[in-house]
């Protein structure tokens, strides 16, 4: 195996789709276009695709840089190429950017074919089940027809999962890192918070913002400032930042910054509300909600997964409060119950929910042996 290296630049691809797209609300998607990257090669037999599944402000772009960008490396770069833990000398890497998103797949921010109007909020809520139909039309067209495995942390992990349940022929193994069966009514208070923040912009314009060259900025920083409170530790952002004063001596009011945490999440905020879209932030959370396999079988999550067949691997972190372990092992149960064969990692990283995304050796050393296994199985 040879030294971990770099992919050096990469072409995201697009894809054009005809065929209607069946959504779970009972809506419909034509003429879509769903963009995507791959790294490594696909072998003779077909056998040796990964997808790779994002979370909520991420996108297809995983790995490597786009050559005359500037900081452009790919959101799980850390994780994927040749000799890392998803080495790309032994698997052929997809990363699907998924539908309603904001970085190139056909989202709130395209032309409604219908009304010949951006679609904004007539934009079609989408769920974790649609992403994966769509993916799964995405490896028709890529002639693969079972995948080694599918990968995905947070939203992404949900995504792996609805994998094993709908398609469970088609991936030989589900790796879902720092998820949930669902999502706890403290997850949907937070995400509703942050939803209407933007939806009670004056900038919003009930979703229709591009018609009056508007951007709710504001609501989109606070909703960013909530999430990003969510996704640390509370011992990382001691750590980080105290009570660390940004300036020597207070200034004594209530609107101006005091403490350094304030301006590091200002700074987030500020920054997240120059490239994301804010119909695209209200789609994916909802998406969130919604994900709830156990409900269509009266809430039994092992009667959800008796029709999973393939291999899982669960991890989950000590500090992720977002995503606690415990909800990481209901999902262990559940498929024990159903004699699955699962792996699971509980890993005692100070980061919170973040750590799935960081470099953690302890982690990085699980995925390495986990893909050195299913790597095993092909040559």
């Amino acid at each position: 195996m040879g030294h971990a290296g770099n992919l050096g630049f990469v072409t995201p691809q697009r894809l054009k789709f005809d065929q209607t797209l069946p959504l779970r609300s009972g809506a419909t998607l034509s003429d879509y276009e769903l963009v995507y990257e791959t790294y490594g090669e696909l072998n003779a037999e077909r056998n040796n695709a990964v997808l790779v599944c994002h979370a909520l402000n991420a996108s297809h772009h995983l790995a490597g840089h786009y050559e005359g960008k500037a900081n452009s490396e790919g959101w799980w770069d850390n994780l994927i190429g040749p000799g890392k833990p998803l080495d790309t000398d032994r698997f052929f890497v997809i990363g699907v950017n998924n539908l309603g998103s904001c970085f190139g797949s056909t989202g709130p921010m395209h032309v409604n074919p219908a009304s010949g109007q951006v679609y904004g909020a007539d934009f079609p809520v989408v769920t974790v089940q649609d992403w994966v139909d769509a993916q799964a039309r995405l490896l028709d067209a890529l002639g693969i027809t079972q995948l080694a495995a599918v990968l995905g942390g947070s939203l992404g992990g949900m995504q792996a999962l609805d994998w094993s349940l709908r398609y469970p022929q088609r991936l030989r193994h589900c790796i879902a890192i720092a998820t949930a069966p669902n999502l706890s009514a403290q997850n949907i208070a937070f995400n509703e918070v942050a939803r209407r923040a933007i939806i009670t912009d004056p900038d919003f314009h009930g979703g229709h913002y591009a018609q009056h060259n508007a951007i709710p900025k504001r609501g989109l920083r606070v909703a960013r400032m909530i999430g990003h409170i969510t996704y640390l530790s509370d011992d990382a952002m001691e750590a980080k930042f105290g009570r660390e004063l940004r300036a020597a001596e207070l200034s004594y009011s209530t609107q101006e910054i005091e403490f350094q945490i304030e301006s590091y999440l200002r700074y987030q905020g500020d920054k997240f509300s120059e490239y994301f879209d804010a119909n695209t932030y209200l789609l994916i959370t909802r998406a969130l909600d919604y994900f709830d396999p156990a409900r269509e079988h009266g809430g039994d999550l092992s009667r959800a997964f008796a029709s999973a067949t393939c291999k899982f691997l669960l991890a989950s972190f000590s500090t992720d409060w977002r995503f606690a372990p415990a909800r990481s092992r209901e999902i262990v149960k559940a498929l024990l119950d159903n004699k699955l064969d699962v792996s699971y990692a509980e890993i005692d990283a100070p980061h919170g929910h973040d750590a799935f995304l960081l470099e953690d050796p302890r982690y990085h050393g699980v995925l390495r042996a986990y893909f050195l296994r299913i790597a095993g199985e092909f040559q």
